[in-house]
């Protein structure tokens, strides 16, 4: 197996992962977005709420906020030693109390955990008029986007197969050029080049255009381009650390259980 970067920031990345199947390639995908476990907003205690919103729209506004926090200080509550009742192990409060007029964002909630913070600030979540209150109490615990998409830690996550273009003798008609809708050939001298494989979307619409087949348009069936973005409450490397591992953990538990048989 071979991976090669070609983009990767705070929030996103794109790689070339060669030499694995597509059943693998189609695993990490999953896994990415629905086997990490993030902190989210699961229990909402509401004490006064004179807003426009109702009481179940504000919790819903309050649990899709991503919060960005180390997960390895916190357990599931399923796995818990307090088996669920809640403890500083397997969960973290967040309280918001304000009065309008002004707009209430994801910044004004205060952690008891310096730690534990919603990955973006600027967060609306409702506009108080005049004499209008909110004062809640948010409960954040571990959780999987195989739960629930608000612990969804991978977004925008997919793959497709690495392209291949091979040009061969034509008569530099251009046509080919003409009808990619990518711009990912071009003429270099009396030769039609490939300027970026990677962007090829496989639509084949070169190969329509020229009348000699000299431009055949295939895919490598072990090699995939995969992409993803993140909520914000993990980086992107981090996820696809995680994921990978998952998988790993999951491959290791139905090897111990096949030895058993």
């Amino acid at each position: 197996m071979e991976l090669e970067i070609i983009e990767l920031s705070e929030r996103k990345a794109r790689f070339v992962l060669s030499g694995v199947s597509a059943a693998f390639a189609n695993a990490l995908r999953r896994s990415i977005t629905s086997e990490v476990p993030i902190l989210a907003i699961d229990d909402v205690n509401i004490y006064d709420n004179t807003s426009v919103l109702f009481d179940e729209q504000l919790a819903l506004r309050l649990g899709l906020i991503p919060l960005k926090a180390d997960t390895t200080k916190y357990v599931s509550p399923q796995e818990c030693k307090c088996e669920g009742q809640g403890c500083p192990l397997c969960q973290v409060s967040l309280t918001l109390s304000a009065e309008g007029p002004k707009v209430m964002y994801s910044g004004d909630m205060i952690s008891t955990d310096p730690d534990v913070r919603p990955a973006e600030a600027t967060v609306p979540i409702v506009e108080l008029k005049e004499k209008h209150k909110v004062v809640i109490e948010a409960i954040a615990r571990l959780g999987t986007g195989r739960s629930h998409s608000k612990w969804q830690a991978g977004i925008a996550s997919g793959y497709k197969n690495m392209p291949a273009i091979t040009v061969g003798e034509c008569d530099q008609c251009g046509e080919c050029i003409k009808a990619c809708p990518r711009d990912i050939l071009e003429l270099n001298g009396n030769k039609v080049e490939v300027v970026d494989i990677i962007d090829c979307s496989i639509c084949r619409l070169c190969e329509e255009a020229c009348d000699m087949n000299a431009i055949k348009v295939s895919e490598d069936p072990e090699s995939f381009v995969m992409t993803f973005e993140t909520s914000g409450s993990t980086t992107a490397a981090e996820l696809a650390v995680q994921a990978a591992g998952s998988i790993k953990k999951r491959a290791e538990q139905l090897g111990e259980i096949l030895e058993t048989l």
